[in-house]
């Protein structure tokens, strides 16, 4: 035992022969020294017993002997094989063996495959089948992910038990070798096993609750001799025929960013800290909050100043009061700001705890003229921000929608140029769209959209559909002006639709037709907001917000990423455009991680077929290989550090050769919760970390 448990722990690709070999199905332990097996009847294991030690010959004429004792008619026993069949058979089981093992350490070390020790070609084929998309069930039963009639009724599919892939999909082709980690907390379950650490490379070296004990115990072997413990394992140990066994249940090491590249930590203010009279709330408990913060060396703060505040009752008359005392109480403490230009409706979308509609004088106008917000297929209006249809028609007072984005920050740069002037403003993050992102409002809550639904397309307002029109004709085929008409309704699933299904209309010569002006239109969008942003914020950084849809990534449309207007299917990168654009205005992209919210609602519907992690990869591959910057938030409030791994994990990618990290990360949201003693705790780590400190490994 003392010699096994090491090849147990981390067990390399040099040790899968030899592991292979020790893999018997059809023969019981093979004895190397008699050449030739146990037969497990008691008869023979008792003729067995008397020839441990004696001659070639005489183990020839007992086992001719056992042969005609078994082969007795009408004795109940089957006859054995000749021992040169047997031999022959044993032989070509392990040559197949050697090359099985031979494929499966190249598939892990080359392709990124966490496969089993002992896997076999049915895990392969399984892998493989899941990477395309398919179903494969314990009993091996295989189909298509639309074909849910096949399903068992009344439950969750389970994938092959027989496998460590059981709930693992493999990361596209092209992201193979820079994954962060498994892909949700389930897949790391699934990796426990008592005695076996199974060590990849795309093995995250924390994944674990910080409340799983962090002491680290020596593995001991026959005899009760300590082994040389591991430095990734600290567990308790199970008793199994008198030997003692690691149980991987227990808490591995945080991964140490000591000496990591420095990532500034920004806090992002509560959304009412400036009410509709654009004054400041409770300035005397902000400011024992942000002294707090400074105390831990957080950088800076990041503050929403608000279109339907500013300019909240007539075009061109803004009250930038509230922010005036804010910014000055943030310089005195010498702390930074990163400013956002919100040209978007709070309220109704998941963390908004306030209401902040659109400015009065715009609502005025959208109840005489409804065409200036996003319409669904049914009608719909939704008030939250403005059509990209508007960005040239002079609806609004004689301005374009473009127009009156450029008045407000020219308004704002003018206001506070010596905050400019000083570098204490130093990013601007310019609102596109819905929450401030790049993306059509596909999944509005009062409309009743429900997570994991797709959502629907938002094109359907007089101008977005005059713009429609003009490419359709510019195309030829006039006909083709006009929203799919069988992309289903809000909550639906791709599968259930004809034009998101596997094969679906979606890819067809109108599908990619309506996506390609679908997705130009958001691009142009924000090409036109981003080159005035530029103009109007020179010689600072400015950034523009992208969503991370994850959920139905691992399916072939991308379905909700569709309705968003990114057009990302499996066959198509559709953040190569964005990036493009970003890179033409010498923009940041801010882009939420994927922390442990996320996860957790991969968990609870594992039928959505969600990849945060697989999103995160491509989106934050594409931007750097575009010469890209980027920055992150957390999408929901994260205290816990499980999350905070996450987000390290991401900001500052483990064997990057090219040391790419974060510009920047802005924590969501300065609250009471935050303030807890120990979920502060737990953050004041995890802004040194952020720092490249040293920290103590301690549990709070």
């Amino acid at each position: 035992m003392a010699t096994d448990i090491p090849k147990m722990i981390g067990t390399s690709e040099e040790d899968d022969d030899e592991e292979m070999e020790m893999d018997v199905k059809e023969e019981d332990d093979d004895d190397e020294e008699n050449g030739r097996k146990r037969i497990a009847a008691p008869l023979m294991e008792e003729v067995y017993t008397g020839t441990a030690t004696g001659s070639s010959n005489n183990r020839i004429e007992q086992h001719q002997q056992i042969q005609d004792q078994v082969g007795t008619p009408g004795g109940g026993a089957r006859r054995c094989r000749p021992l040169e069949e047997k031999e022959r058979t044993k032989l070509r089981e392990r040559h197949r063996r050697a090359i099985t093992a031979r494929i499966l350490a190249g598939l892990r070390r080359h392709g990124n495959y966490n496969l089993r020790v002992r896997a076999d070609i049915n895990d392969v084929i399984a892998a493989l089948a899941r990477e395309a998309g398919w179903v494969v069930l314990p009993d091996g039963t295989t189909f298509p992910s639309r074909s849910q009639g096949t399903r068992p009724a009344g439950g969750t599919v389970v994938t092959s038990s027989s496998s460590y892939m059981a709930s693992q999909q493999t990361p596209p082709s092209s992201l193979r070798g820079v994954s962060s980690g498994y892909q949700s907390s389930l897949d790391f379950n699934t990796c426990r096993m008592k005695g076996v650490f199974t060590s990849s490379s795309s093995q995250s070296p924390y994944d674990l609750s910080s409340s799983a004990p962090s002491q680290i115990s020596a593995l001991v072997g026959d005899g009760g001799e300590p082994i040389d413990s591991n430095p990734l394992i600290g567990g308790s140990m199970d008793t199994v025929d008198e030997k003692q066994v690691v149980d991987m249940s227990q808490k591995l090491l945080d991964r140490d960013f000591a000496g990591t590249p420095y990532v500034p930590v920004y806090v992002m203010l509560p959304l009412g800290i400036i009410n509709m009279k654009c004054e400041l709330v409770d300035p005397d408990g902000l400011l024992k909050q942000l002294r707090v913060l400074k105390s831990v060396n957080v950088d800076g703060v990041m503050v929403d100043c608000w279109w339907g505040i500013v300019e909240a009752h007539a075009p061109q008359e803004y009250n930038w009061n509230g922010y005036k005392r804010l910014f000055q109480m943030v310089r005195e403490l010498k702390l930074k700001l990163q400013v956002v230009m919100s040209f978007h409706e709070c309220g109704g979308n998941v963390g908004d705890d306030v209401c902040i509609p659109l400015p009065h004088w715009v609502a005025e106008i959208g109840r005489s003229n409804p065409d200036i917000y996003f319409t669904d297929r049914e009608g719909r209006r939704n008030p939250e921000c403005l059509s990209w249809g508007t960005d040239k028609e002079r609806v609004l007072r004689g301005r374009t929608a473009v127009e009156v984005y450029f008045d407000f920050m020219r308004s704002f740069r003018v206001e506070f140029d010596e905050y400019f002037e000083d570098c204490i403003i130093s990013m601007v993050e310019v609102g596109l769209g819905p929450c401030g992102e790049l993306r059509y409002p596909s999944c509005p809550v009062k409309h009743g959209w429900r997570y994991p639904g797709i959502g629907e397309f938002q094109c359907y307002d007089h101008y977005l559909l005059r713009s429609l029109r003009k490419a359709a004709d510019a195309r030829g085929h006039s006909f083709w002006a006009r929203g799919p008409d069988n992309a289903g309704t809000y909550n639906s699933q791709p599968h259930e639709t004809g034009f998101f299904c596997d094969g679906g209309d979606y890819d067809g010569y109108y599908g990619r037709f309506f996506l390609s002006w679908y997705s130009q239109v958001l691009v142009d969008h924000g090409d036109r907001v981003l080159s005035l942003a530029k103009l109007a914020f020179e010689g600072t950084c400015i950034a523009a917000k992208l969503s991370g849809i994850h959920w139905w990534y691992r399916t072939s449309s991308h379905a909700a990423e569709l309705t968003a207007g990114l057009y990302n299917p499996c066959n198509r990168d559709g953040y190569a455009a964005i990036l493009g654009m970003l890179k033409k205005n010498g923009a940041v992209l801010s882009f939420a991680c994927a922390e442990s919210h996320m996860l957790k609602q991969h968990e609870d519907f594992p039928e959505a077929f969600a990849d945060p992690e697989g999103l995160v990869w491509q989106v934050l591959n594409a931007a750097w290989d575009a010469c890209v910057p980027v920055a992150s938030e957390n999408a929901l409030p994260c205290n816990d550090r499980v999350g905070y791994n996450k987000i390290l994990d991401n900001a500052k990618p483990m064997n990057d050769p090219d040391l790419r990290h974060f510009l920047s990360f802005t924590y969501l949201r300065l609250g009471p919760l935050l303030m807890e003693r120990h979920n502060f705790m737990e953050f004041e780590r995890f802004v040194k970390r952020m720092h490249g400190e040293a920290v103590l490994d301690l549990q709070v």
